[in-house]
């Protein structure tokens, strides 16, 4: 009974404050799902219907911040091949499957925070900087930190020339570190795996803090664009940043 309701809270939340009816293109909606108490494991969930195809889908990264690598046996993918299933199966799926991980490291009793977010539908966002305090409090506790993404031109691979010429990669800064100004690299990608699609661009979706005392791990949220069926598709990476 408390996995289920584990389950029917992330899903109804994530629902409640991420989804969006779907249009040309397909955006994946975004739901963190938590930390190992000791910060080296983090997982999350994107989620949505399919563009072209209409199928729902559910896809679970569990993350060794430490190695910047999956878990083994991940990434967890659930695509419903049937119109009439709503997404809510195919991330009860999805999150039935990554249960023995999420009970493993515990990752439901440290959720973390989402200091920041910075969806694609935020008219007033800045697609490559984003602004935050590691901690909720009111007043603010500590100080501010600013983070930027820069993409880096490169050309295309071969399964991605008839689409376009230039592909991308990208590299993150650490502009504002605990109220400094700063211009340190914090992460520098040099190729973009075969795996992530016909890129054509990436934002800075948000930010998710281990709230573990002592800890200054922060995960940058990524949106990564790509080429889709009727318009460019969002995906979501999270890299591990420690200012």
């Amino acid at each position: 009974m408390k996995k289920a309701g584990f389950f029917l809270s992330l899903i109804t939340s994530g629902a409640a404050c991420f989804a969006a009816p779907a249009h040309a293109g397909d955006i994946a909606a975004f739901q963190t799902i938590g930390f190992s108490k000791d910060g080296s494991v983090y997982a999350f969930e994107e989620y949505g219907v399919q563009d072209g195809s209409g199928f729902a889908y559910s896809n679970i990264y569990v993350i060794d911040t430490v190695k910047d690598t999956y878990l083994e046996g991940t990434p967890i993918r659930v695509l419903v091949k049937d119109e009439a299933v709503g997404v809510g199966a195919a991330r009860a799926q999805a999150l039935e499957k990554a249960a023995p991980l999420i009970e493993q490291h515990r990752l439901a009793d440290n959720p973390g925070l989402l200091a920041a977010f910075n969806p694609v539908s935020d008219a007033s966002g800045n697609p490559y900087q984003i602004s935050y305090y590691a901690y909720a409090a009111a007043p603010p506790f500590g100080s501010p930190y600013r983070l930027g993404l820069e993409e880096v031109m490169q050309p295309a691979g071969e399964k991605c020339s008839s689409w376009t010429e230039r592909s991308s990669t990208f590299k993150l800064k650490m502009l504002l570190q605990d109220g400094k100004n700063s211009d340190r690299i914090v992460y520098d990608e040099q190729r973009a795996p075969e795996s992530r699609g016909c890129v054509t661009g990436y934002r800075l979706g948000g930010v998710v803090t281990h709230q573990g005392f002592g800890s200054n791990l922060h995960m940058a949220l990524v949106t990564v664009l790509q080429h889709g069926f009727e318009g460019q598709n969002g995906r979501w990476i999270a890299v591990p940043v420690r200012p």
